[in-house]
């Protein structure tokens, strides 16, 4: 029940995702773009070390509850605040600002998730709370479609996301409670170590004994799953940040009205909660480790596939679909095992690492993916994204 809150705040932010850069390219047709790729790079850099900060004070102070609300408070505030402004310049600064505060429940909510169950349910708790929290999501753009289809004013959407994260507020102050003792990830921790003292144990025992071993004893590549981390948030940035105009420009070539991009961002969505329910079910810390890869290369294979979308104008609306609902599939899996495996390698007072990394190659690439959409065009977004996510392949399979 404690998750009911973030269904809303997600419904809220899914609206805001495609709705925000629709509206700031309808402010300013010439430099659309650039200053979409400003506001969120802006944002995501600030929200770096906030991550940190609030990660850090969470497991230091031992309460959660307070930094999830004032997330969804400042998220209400602000929010509003947007609805009093149509200055690009302003509207940036504010979303800026918020993002700060906004990062507040990412870190708790992980942890409470990691504290709440034992490790041999992370992944299926993980996926849960993600595929639940990505119908409320898909709800949000479902509202955004209605309310892009009625001529509501972008006041009244504003509103109504904001009134979306007074709902997530006011359910997780009565709902989200504090756990009274905070110990599974010092367990995960003290399990981990003993293991790999058991195994090197094994193998000294085997050579001592005069047989021959094959098999190195080895630590993961903590730097190794950073840098996975960083690489993979680059790609999926660097191409996601354009894609709503992308979208908007091949649907309104096809004849289509802009209203159909939120249908599009749904069935993407849709893709996401398939990948959540098959990540819930195929749980375990090994199936993770061994699925890692193959998710980072099947998504760099269907970012160079998008290609074919630019050279196939009669499909391509379609293909788009089918590609953006694949990568989401891919995505949700992907997010489910990291979340897990970073739970279990970064220690208590960190929790805020996740987030940190995961802003690092964001806010990169939601500057870089809208210059080169702006100055070259998207054949060279799909390009470079494609390599990077290739990237991340080469530097998760060091880290397993």
């Amino acid at each position: 029940m404690w998750r009911l809150g973030f269904f809303f705040h997600e419904m809220g932010f899914g609206l805001l995702s495609i709705f925000l850069p629709l509206y700031i390219v309808s402010l300013a047709p010439t430099n659309g773009l650039f200053y979409i790729g400003i506001n969120s790079a802006l944002a995501l850099f600030l929200a770096i070390p906030a991550s940190f900060l609030w990660g850090y004070l969470c497991d230091k102070t031992r309460r959660y509850k307070r930094y999830i609300l004032l997330s969804f408070l400042a998220s209400t505030v602000f929010l509003y605040l947007f609805t009093l402004t149509t200055s690009v310049g302003l509207l940036i600064i504010l979303y800026a600002a918020m993002a700060i505060l906004h990062v507040a429940h990412e870190p708790p909510k992980n942890v409470l998730i990691a504290e709440l169950y034992s490790r041999e349910d992370w992944e299926r708790t993980f996926a849960s709370y993600e595929g639940f929290t990505e119908v409320g999501l898909l709800i949000g753009l479902l509202l955004g479609f209605f309310m892009s289809t009625y001529g509501l004013s972008p006041a009244n959407t504003l509103l109504m996301v904001s009134g979306l994260n007074l709902v997530a507020f006011a359910l997780s102050a009565i709902l989200v409670k504090d756990p009274l003792l905070i110990f599974e990830r010092g367990l995960v921790s003290i399990e981990k170590t003993i293991d790999f003292t058991f195994h090197g144990v094994f193998l000294a025992s085997k050579l001592l004994d005069g047989i021959s071993v094959k098999e190195r004893l080895r630590r993961e590549n903590v730097g190794a799953f950073c840098g996975g981390l960083i690489l993979f948030s680059l790609a999926t940035s660097t191409l996601f940040t354009p894609m709503p105009i992308f979208i908007s420009n091949i649907t309104r070539t096809a004849g289509f009205s802009t209203s159909i991009v939120f249908v599009i961002y749904v069935l993407n969505s849709g893709g996401g909660v398939v990948g959540y329910v098959m990540a819930g079910r195929r749980s375990g810390r090994s199936v993770g480790k061994a699925n890692l890869g193959r998710i980072v290369i099947f998504r760099s294979l269907l970012a160079f596939l998008l290609i074919a979308a630019l050279q196939i104008p009669v499909y391509n609306v379609g293909l788009t679909i089918v590609i953006l609902m694949l990568m989401s599939f891919a995505y949700a899996m992907f997010l489910i095992y990291t979340l897990s495996l970073s739970m279990e390698l970064i220690p208590a007072g960190k929790a805020g690492l996740f987030n940190v990394l995961i802003g690092i190659g964001g806010a990169c690439g939601s500057f870089i993916g809208p210059f080169i959409a702006q100055t070259f065009g998207f054949f060279y977004v799909f390009i470079l994204a494609g390599v990077i996510f290739s990237s991340a392949y080469i530097a998760f399979k060091i880290f397993a």
